[in-house]
């Protein structure tokens, strides 16, 4: 499992350098979405996976692994604006959005190492294909919980499906990055 901890840190470090970036690029742009609208622009790039996935061709010349990490940047984007709200002005400090980055991202990898432990990396031997489809159903779930005003009976809320889209995610990225070499 050190092996599945340093991959997850290498994951987090290549998305939290396009974010960076990114950041630099937009400012906080991003933050007058509110979470329902990340959850769309979530499922536009496993859409894409999924088109990709199953075409084999990309016209537009951008592969899977952008998608992957648009997902995981996304997903914490959504994660921030379930904690802050979204806002129309720039309210929060670049320096204060990356601590909170940092943070999700933290939660999430914890959360897959407890699941990795009970599960005894099974996801290793999954397909590529079965993450973009739990990420789909994820985002069903997820566009659910919203428009039943986050309001859930019995399921886990909408930051859970967050938290497990992000981990599907740095699967596919860690199959990608070190399995296929």
């Amino acid at each position: 499992m050190e092996k599945t901890s340093q991959q997850y840190d290498h994951v987090i470090s290549v998305c939290q350098d396009i974010f960076t970036k990114k950041m630099k690029d937009y400012g906080t742009a991003w933050r007058i979405l509110r979470p329902s609208s990340l959850t769309d622009q979530i499922y536009i790039k496993a859409q894409r996976i999924r088109s990709l996935e199953e075409k084999g061709v990309s016209k537009v010349g951008e592969g899977i692994r952008p998608e992957y990490i648009g997902i995981i940047n996304y997903c914490i984007m959504a994660l921030i604006q379930l904690e802050k709200g979204a806002s129309e002005q720039e309210n929060i400090s670049n320096d204060e959005i990356l601590k909170l980055y940092q943070h999700y991202f933290q939660v999430a990898k914890e959360l897959m190492m407890a699941k990795n432990h009970d599960y005894d990396e099974a996801w290793r031997n999954m397909r590529m294909s079965s993450y973009t489809d739990l990420i789909l159903m994820k985002i069903k779930r997820t566009k659910q919980i919203e428009d039943n005003q986050g309001k859930t009976i019995i399921s886990e809320g909408i930051d859970a499906n967050y938290m497990d889209m992000i981990n599907y995610s740095v699967f596919a990225l860690i199959k990608i990055e070190f399995e296929n070499h």
